[in-house]
């Protein structure tokens, strides 16, 4: 999918390392020409930009923008400066302990919702940059049928196209309903086996299957038989295969409901779906929650913070 932001201004590589320089010097940094110029640039013109102000100023942009931004401001901007498959795994990375704290929640929600093709991107530039591999993390810090569910996901090549073969769906669902609701207790395997084998739009067929077979959703069934971490990972691969949109507007709506803002989950979403299908997002979160992520975004954060995702996130529609 192309990329929803289209920049304001055709300027050079040159001419924006120029104009960063320059809000860079001085007393303070001039935060808004730095958000006005990187928000509006795709992944291919920020690599540009990181190259040119190297060789115009013998240092690396990013290690500049961290020590001249501060807060989420500076998270959100740092994440944005990397091309998408070495956010994901620079994501993954700090997620799986590779900053101390460990957040499986958004490991998980990462790994299970992107496409077989960006997650062999991103394990590839794990391995690269951390000199690890993705599956030795993940089998350090998960455990049990999250684990397992994890590994197999990160392993498994499937089909990435739209056809499906309806005795498999059939098939499946049968399998998952014997595996779940039909039984005392849960063949967690056979869960596996499905959710990390087939492909988004067949796992999309067999849940509307299962639905006119037996009267019941699919997500009620994950729900009803597993729990915690593993249960998180059916979801997020589940929804994301019905409807991605939907799941990303619901985790944003949940990041900013109640008291405070889960700043980490906002500005990871909002960052790393930039470039993929944001736009869908924001449509499906007016249609469900009767307002725009734009305002919901804009009463929960402020300042440069605030500025820079509603530049991601452009026009209020």
């Amino acid at each position: 999918m192309a990329s929803v932001i289209i920049p304001p201004v055709l300027s050079s590589p040159r001419d924006d390392a120029i104009q960063l320089h320059r809000a860079f010097k001085g007393f303070g940094c001039d935060t808004t020409t730095v958000i006005n110029i990187l928000a509006h640039r795709d992944a291919t013109q920020r690599a540009y930009l990181k190259q040119e102000y190297k060789t115009m100023y013998h240092e690396e942009l990013s290690k500049r923008l961290s020590s001249e931004l501060s807060g989420n401001t500076k998270k959100s901007v740092l994440l944005w400066m990397h091309d998408p498959a070495t956010r994901d795994a620079t994501i993954i990375r700090q997620a799986l302990g590779g900053e101390a704290v460990v957040d499986l929640k958004a490991a998980t929600e990462v790994i299970c919702s992107r496409t077989p093709s960006q997650i062999l991107q991103f394990k590839n530039i794990y391995f690269a940059t951390f000199g690890v591999y993705l599956e030795h993390d993940i089998g350090f810090q998960a455990s049990g049928d999250h684990k397992n569910l994890l590994l197999a996901y990160v392993g498994t090549p499937r089909y990435e196209g739209l056809e499906v073969d309806r005795a498999t769906v059939e098939y499946d669902a049968k399998a998952l309903f014997k595996a779940g609701e039909k039984r005392l207790g849960t063949d967690e395997k056979t869960f596996v086996q499905i959710f990390s084998g087939r492909s988004s739009a067949h796992l999309a067929a067999v849940s509307a299957a299962y639905h006119s077979m037996y009267g019941s959703s699919l997500e009620k069934a994950v729900k009803k038989e597993t729990s915690g971490y593993f249960e998180h990972a059916l979801l997020t691969i589940l929804r994301c295969a019905e409807h991605p949109g939907m799941y990303f507007a619901k985790v944003l709506h949940k990041a900013m409901k109640g008291l405070g803002t889960d700043d980490s989950t906002l500005l990871r979403v909002i960052v790393s779906r930039a470039e993929i299908d944001l736009q869908f997002i924001k449509a499906e979160y007016r249609k469900k929650y009767g307002k725009t992520l734009n305002d919901a975004v804009h009463s929960e954060t402020s300042g440069n913070y605030r500025a820079f995702l509603l530049a991601l996130l452009g026009p209020n529609h």
